[in-house]
């Protein structure tokens, strides 16, 4: 049986399809630990000044991870793996351990310059917590989680290898076991440590992710060593391509960290409401977008080396497809049923139902831009195969910047028009809770990721001129689903609020469940009727049994 098990998790897997879905299913499997996570913590603080200072402390050690590991990143580090290995194994774990020495010393010298500087920068960016007992408790959580971006960069470091040989089931079980310490963390280390077990759980979660890809690293050759020579050309290499990409990532983390900053103004559980909607948004683009883009880069990397430029565009093509086929029907199903899929998910313990309220017209607003944030992270991979990583850059800064510029006009615009504020509380169902303000951000960040969307595709159709006129066909099918799926669901919502009592937790959950599966299935039905290619690629990837074959040689038609 554990033989069985090792085999599957070190199974090589090439097809799009099939490690998309595979990928999408421990997608589904690391959100579903990540939600029973967010369960807990509602249930035990609710949307209040506990998990506000919780959610805070994340900000600086993130800005850490994504300046300083983005540069061993897989999305960088795969196709100087592919020509290293192309040379010799020992060439390969020579450039690893280049890399993994000069990470290991950056990201060390920075976290304890951070360290140090923690106090001054606590008060700088989250001024609503001065002069509170929380204020200590933030400076000493976010202490705690500046371990976190050393452990999974390494762990990022280790990913790309086994991504590199196709384990996309090694790399997926990554997310799961950090959520797993996390929880354990809630569970376990809170009632001894109190906060401070909660940042304990992350780093035990850290440390998961990273232990699960060791043997394979050890067992492949491929385990780096620490060198002095940090300088390598190699490692010059790296920095200069993965500059303009961590740049970008950078400027996306520190305009989350001004929202959450913004947040930390406003009412209590602002901070909360936001990343509790930002998580559960999180969910159908981990599935839908993120699978797609990690699946397809491999592929688009080795096309584009080979100067296969035909195939190239058409797997960007196939990946859009499929991102737009599903993120629209995924767009309409939480929007119509967020009031069901927050309370069943959170609401519990602490969390009220004006926490569910609010939180519910965050997740609205963040889920609305679901098919823009997969379409630029599958352009943005596009480009990074095909070694430019400037075009990428500018979009995703003037990205990070516009969700700064529209959040705070928006702000403004709320607080000094009582039209505006009554039409977006209104169009929510918001309109008698307190702290409203906090769905500006959302609102914000979402406006600024569908116009990078739309700057992407035309510069991506300028500098590759794709056949892009197959995906009105897709696009025209998933919209009448989506709008079918949508209609469905708003009328059986109706319908069973009269059968079962949603003040319950059972009642609730089956009246959003069951008016969920009438418009899922109405929406197959209507595509199935229009004789939908999308909806005939799944059922026969799904047919083949993919997570049962070793390895999978996509058909021609689908490259």
């Amino acid at each position: 049986m554990v033989g069985r098990v090792l085999t599957l998790i070190n199974q090589e897997v090439r097809g799009l399809h099939e490690a998309a879905y595979l990928l999408g299913l421990f997608a589904i499997l690391s959100q579903v630990l990540a939600l029973v996570r967010d369960r807990l913590l509602a249930a035990s603080f609710g949307a209040g000044s506990t998990l506000d200072v919780y959610y805070a402390a994340f900000r600086i050690p993130d800005v850490i991870f994504v300046g300083i590991a983005s540069i061993v990143s897989v999305y960088v580090l795969i196709p100087f793996l592919a020509e290293k290995e192309a040379i010799s194994k020992n060439a390969e774990r020579e450039f690893l351990s280049h890399v993994f020495s000069a990470f290991t010393l950056a990201i060390t010298v920075v976290s304890i310059a951070v360290f140090l500087a923690i106090p001054w920068l606590s008060k700088m960016l989250f001024p609503g917590f001065l002069g509170t007992p929380l204020y200590d408790e933030l400076v000493l959580l976010t202490r705690i989680l500046l371990l976190q971006p050393l452990l999974l960069g390494i762990s990022n470091l280790f990913g790309s290898v086994t991504q590199t040989r196709q384990r996309f089931i090694l790399y997926a079980l990554s997310p799961i076991l950090y959520n797993v310490g996390i929880v354990f963390g809630v569970l376990f280390l809170y009632p001894i440590y109190g906060i401070m077990g909660l940042g304990f759980g992350v780093i035990l979660g850290a440390l998961f992710h990273l232990a699960i890809q060791l043997p394979f690293i050890i067992l492949s050759g491929s385990m780096p060593h620490f060198t002095p020579r940090i300088f390598h050309l190699d490692v010059k290499r790296v920095v200069l391509l993965s500059l303009p990409r961590t740049l970008g990532l950078s400027a996306h983390q520190i305009a989350l960290l001004v929202l959450v900053s913004l947040a930390s103004s406003m009412a209590v559980g602002s901070i909360t409401v936001f990343n509790f909607a930002f998580n559960l948004q999180s969910v159908p683009f981990a599935i839908i977008g993120i699978s797609y883009s990690v699946a397809a880069f491999p592929t688009l990397a080795r096309l584009f080396s080979n100067g296969e430029r035909s195939k190239f565009l058409e797997h960007i093509l196939l990946a859009v497809r499929h991102i737009i086929f599903w993120s629209l029907p995924a767009i309409a199903f939480f929007v119509v049923l967020r009031a069901q899929i927050v309370r069943v998910i959170l609401g519990t313990g602490s969390f009220d139902w004006v926490d569910t309220r609010l939180t519910a017209a965050a997740l609205a607003l963040f889920i609305f831009s679901l098919v823009a944030q997969g379409i630029v992270l599958l352009f943005v991979r596009g480009y990074y195969a095909a070694g430019n990583t400037i075009k990428p850059l500018i979009a995703n800064t003037l990205s990070a910047v516009l969700a700064v510029i529209f959040a705070l006009a928006l702000l403004r615009w709320f607080e000094a028009s009582v039209t505006f504020r009554f039409f977006i509380e209104s169009l929510l169902r918001v309109e008698d809770l307190p702290g409203t303000a906090v769905l500006m951000l959302p609102l914000g960040y979402s406006l600024a990721l569908i116009l990078n969307a739309i700057a992407l595709w035309f510069i991506f159709m300028h500098d590759f001129d794709p056949p892009f006129r197959p995906l009105v066909r897709t696009l025209t099918h998933s919209f009448v689903a989506a709008t079918v799926l949508g209609i469905v669901a708003h009328q059986a919502l109706d319908i069973f609020d009269d059968t079962f009592d949603i003040n319950t937790f059972l009642g609730i959950f089956l009246q959003g469940f069951l008016a969920g599966v009438l418009g899922i299935l109405a929406a197959i039905a209507i595509l199935v009727i229009l004789g939908n290619s999308e909806v005939k690629e799944a059922w026969q990837t799904l047919h083949r049994k993919f997570w049962k074959r070793s390895a999978i040689a996509p058909p021609l038609e689908e490259l």
